[in-house]
This record gives C-alpha cells, sequence and structure tokens, in this order.
C-alpha cells in the first residue's frame, strides 16, 4: 500500500463479472460494503438472516446505484443448518463467489445461548463464519482473485479466549465475550491464511477492521451500559458506516492486498482513517492458541476443512 496517497473507496478497481458474498449485508458496515461493490459493478450475495431487510437494502442501493447486480439469500449464522442449507444452494445454483466477506456480527448482548447450546456471540461472530467460509472453500478456490475477508476488532487485542468456558457458564461478561469473538475472528483468519499457503490454495485470507464507526451493532443488541457507551457517550467520535468500510473493501478488492495481513484505520488508535496494515496482537498469530480454536471450532461445527 503506497504511503503517498490515503486510499479510498474510489480505488476500487472495475469489479465486473466478478461476484462477492457479504454476510450481514443489509444494514452498517455490509450496506456500505455492498453498495461500494456494486457501484464497481460487482455482483453481490446478500448473506442476510432477515430477507425483508435485505430486499430493502437491495432498494435503497438500486435507488443510487441503478442496474446493480443484486441479490438477498438466507442465512443465519448462529444455525448450522442453514449455512449448509445456503452453501449448498450457491453450489447448485451454479454461485461461484470470487470473494467471501465475513462481515456480520453481533455486540454484547446478554447471555444467550443458541438451540444448540454455544454463546450467541462466539457462535455468530466466530463459528458460523469458520463453518461458512470451510463450506464455500471449494467454490472459492476456483475464482478470479479468491479471498476471504474476516472482519475483526481492535477490542481482540484486549482478549483471551477461555478454552474451560466457551459458553460463559461459569463467568458471563458481554464485552469480555465480544473481545473474545473479535480474537477468534482475528486467530482464525490469521491461521486460514497459514494453511491455506501451506497447501497451495490459490485463495488469500485476509482481516479487517473498522475503527469506531457509528453502525447498529452498537445498539441494536448490547446490555444497556455498554449501548449507552458506545451508542451514545462516544458516538460523536464515531465515523460512517462508508468511512468504516474502507478497511475490508481495501482487503476485499485492492489489488496489492496481501494475505495473513490486517489493515485497520490509520488514525490516532485505530479509530478512524484510511486502511493501512496494522498489528496483530501476539495471541492472534500464537500457533498453540490457533490448533486449539481449529479443533474446537471443527468439533462445534462439524465442518473439516481437509487439506487447508
Amino acid at each position: 500500500m503506497t504511503s503517498r496517497k490515503r486510499w479510498s473507496a474510489e480505488e476500487i478497481p472495475d469489479l465486473e463479472g466478478r461476484v462477492f458474498v457479504v454476510t450481514g449485508a443489509n444494514s452498517g458496515l455490509g450496506l456500505a460494503t455492498t453498495r461500494a461493490l456494486a457501484r464497481k459493478g460487482a455482483r453481490v450475495v446478500l448473506a442476510v438472516r432477515d430477507e425483508a431487510k435485505g430486499r430493502r437494502a437491495v432498494a435503497e442501493i438500486t435507488a443510487v446505484c441503478p442496474g446493480a447486480r443484486l441479490e438477498v439469500r438466507r442465512l443465519d449464522l448462529t444455525d448450522g443448518e442453514s449455512i449448509r442449507a445456503f452453501a449448498g444452494r450457491l453450489a447448485s445454483d451454479g454461485v461461484r463467489p470470487d470473494v467471501l466477506v465475513n462481515n456480520a456480527g453481533v455486540m454484547a448482548p446478554p447471555r444467550t445461548l443458541t438451540d444448540g447450546g454455544i454463546e450467541l456471540q462466539f457462535a455468530a461472530n466466530h463459528l458460523g463464519h469458520f463453518a461458512l467460509t470451510g463450506l464455500l472453500l471449494d467454490l472459492l478456490a476456483g475464482g478470479d482473485d479468491p479471498r476471504v475477508v474476516t472482519v475483526t476488532s481492535a477490542n481482540h487485542r484486549r482478549a483471551r479466549i477461555d478454552f474451560d468456558d466457551p459458553t460463559g457458564a461459569r463467568s458471563y461478561s458481554p464485552m469480555g465475550r465480544y473481545n473474545q469473538s473479535k480474537l477468534a475472528n482475528a486467530v482464525f483468519g490469521h491461521e486460514l491464511h497459514r494453511r491455506l499457503t501451506a497447501a497451495g490454495s490459490p485463495v488469500r485470507s485476509m482481516l479487517a477492521h473498522p475503527g469506531y464507526t457509528a453502525t447498529g451493532l452498537q445498539t441494536s443488541a448490547p446490555v444497556g451500559s455498554v449501548r449507552l457507551l458506545y451508542g451514545r457517550v462516544l458516538l460523536p467520535l464515531a465515523q460512517s458506516p462508508d468511512q468504516g468500510a474502507l478497511p475490508q473493501l481495501y482487503a476485499a478488492t485492492a489489488p496489492d492486498a496481501q494475505g495473513g495481513e490486517l489493515y485497520a484505520p490509520d488514525g490516532p488508535g485505530e479509530l478512524r482513517g484510511a486502511p493501512r496494515r496494522a498489528a496483530l496482537a501476539p495471541r492472534a498469530t500464537d500457533p498453540g492458541t490457533a490448533e486449539r480454536l481449529w479443533r474446537l471450532s471443527e468439533r462445534l461445527t462439524d465442518v473439516r476443512y481437509g487439506s487447508a
């Protein structure tokens, strides 16, 4: 990435003929990412839990980008059957994605378990994307400059993964478990890069974080204290979703983006700004942590990556 010019969405190359899958594409960073990709000619699959909200997002984008190639497909990242059905339908419909953007997430709700008994943030933010990526990997391998972009957070640097209490049964902190899920994203993205490289795969795995961005994430699910802090007190410091989406757009489209890297805002504290390379926490690159998380994720999702 050049240091002479700050990268913006205007520098996204022509994406005509390329297919992107964006999770959580109906709002916030996902909507901003989808809109920017559509403007450059990409075909974008909006992978959303609520199809009605997905259709409203399509209408919003096509109002400013007539002719945008968008389609809505249902995906519940907390439901293994939904993830398998989504991946299976893409394959049977002949949709070959070039880039998967693992963007969707939930932040700091009260302790909630999925139907499978898994803590919600770990399930939605990490495990669902782990399973989806594994199920789409063969399709991605046949793509044009194939990439997997997983969205983490600067908060991954504050976290550790509690392998002895993954569901938070003994101890649950809403933000602590959010931070854990974002560390899991970072570990996954880095380890996926290592495994894909070792296997000689054409797919590249990259990470991005949006800094502090004003989205519904801070107000739709968090417990009251978190909602008050991030959704009101600190909100004047936040950047727009269009700005916050730049690191993941860079990772997904820039010709010089590199596998295994984290892209983040270039401003003070990585809170806002244009995308640049940033450092991962030591825990995110620790081989032992990666191996434990990978084994746990395969067991909880029943998804195996084979040679990757």
